[in-house]
């Protein structure tokens, strides 16, 4: 499907704060000569191609294959996801900072071939991956002490692949070597060599009616009495045949989902090789994707919308949050439990399966913070990352 200006104006709302500051980024200007050396040349292994996907075309003065600036502040900057491992707590977000702390009070900025905004960080057996915009990923083996950039796909004014350009929104690694990156207008990459080679699979959908619609228009023929006056069901959105995929997660029992916009949900029980398409209960983007034992799963988006099942969506529960803020992030915790963070400094938390969402607002000494990710932090209480940099928090 072509990508116009317009369908680019469709990006799930929890991206747009981290869209306006990755401006600099997405508007830079075009540079035609792409074979002058610079001081940031495309990373290569030994007897491989360049591990830059989109090139030729992309100069090597582009952002996205630049590496990041050290910012003295970038604990303050925004952040958009944070992962914790046995090294400790890392946090990723705009300009390609990634960052990192062994208490979550005292951070290190790492030093990352991109300056392209992340939103999504994964771990799995010790190794890391971090991926953003322009398609951009990058990837440490050794706890995070150096990274590599493996993909980066920025736009060009001369492009004719509808991926450019397009940001990648979730990650999900299943072991060392198997995973899977996410994003905007039904992107899906694949690797199996631990995240060094990408391969784009595309996700047959039973919704996409947009060519019954053409025909049906044309049929018509716009007649010149024809009456153009707008009434409600001219107003009520259709489900998208490419929405943007906004989480993955894997359940209990292997099964693959994932959530996106305007109420699209899919599933996978052999390991992504072929999908199911189905729809949410709610018609608004879902942002995050939970997942507990068994085909245990919970979504959860816009305007504080929840919805819960445990037979991996054959069947949904809407949960009563108490709130109408967009919820952004979440972590799962034992039982069922569950923590949710999103916009007005809102903080969800619930004990177990059983028990009801309680709600408390994150604030700092600037204001209330729309916040992006959390996860658990022990004695500390929880992580929480925005666009105000990361802190600690305990509910009251």
């Amino acid at each position: 499907m072509s990508r116009t200006p317009f369908r680019r104006a469709r990006l799930p709302l929890a991206m747009l704060a981290a869209l306006a500051l990755a401006a600099p980024t997405l508007a830079q200007d075009p540079i035609a000569d792409d074979t002058g050396e610079g001081d940031y040349p495309m990373e290569t292994d030994e007897g491989d191609e360049p591990l830059v996907d989109a090139a030729p075309a992309v100069a090597a003065t582009d952002p996205a294959l630049l590496d990041a600036e050290p910012m003295p502040r970038a604990a303050d900057s925004m952040l958009l996801d944070a992962v914790r491992t046995n090294s400790g707590f890392f946090v990723v977000g705009e300009r390609g900072h990634v960052l990192v702390s062994e208490d979550g009070r005292r951070w290190t900025q790492a030093k990352i071939p991109t300056r392209s905004t992340l939103t999504s960080i994964a771990t799995a057996d010790g190794i890391l991956w971090a991926a953003g915009h322009d398609g951009v990923i990058v990837h440490s083996t050794d706890g995070g002490q150096t990274w590599t950039r493996r993909r980066a796909a920025p736009w060009t004014p001369d492009t004719f692949d509808a991926s450019e350009g397009v940001p990648v929104l979730d990650l999900l690694f299943t072991d060392a070597s198997h995973g899977f990156a996410v994003g905007a207008y039904s992107l899906m990459l694949v690797t199996d060599d631990g995240g060094v080679t990408w391969t784009p699979r595309g996700v047959a959908s039973d919704e996409d009616d947009a060519p019954a619609a053409v025909a049906a228009a044309a049929e018509d023929g716009g007649d010149e009495g024809e009456d153009w006056t707008f009434d409600e069901s001219d107003l009520m959105l259709d489900a998208e045949s490419d929405p943007h995929f906004n989480a993955i997660a894997r359940s209990g029992s292997g099964a693959l989902v994932i959530a996106g916009e305007r109420g699209a949900f899919l599933r996978s029980r052999d390991g992504g090789q072929t999908w199911e398409s189905r729809r949410l209960p709610y018609e608004g983007s879902m942002f995050g994707v939970l997942s507990w034992d068994g085909d245990h799963i919970m979504v959860f988006g816009l305007r504080g919308n929840v919805y819960e099942s445990t037979d991996l969506g054959d069947s949904w529960t809407r949960v009563e949050t108490g709130t109408t803020a967009s919820l952004m992030g979440g972590a799962a915790l034992p039982s069922g439990g569950a923590i949710l963070v999103g916009a007005n400094g809102t903080l969800l938390t619930r004990a177990n399966a059983q028990a009801p969402f309680s709600a408390s607002t994150v604030t700092d000494g600037d204001g209330i913070p729309q916040l992006s990710a959390v996860v658990p932090a022990g004695d500390d209480g929880f992580l929480v990352v925005g666009e105000m940099g990361a802190d600690l928090y305990r509910p009251q």
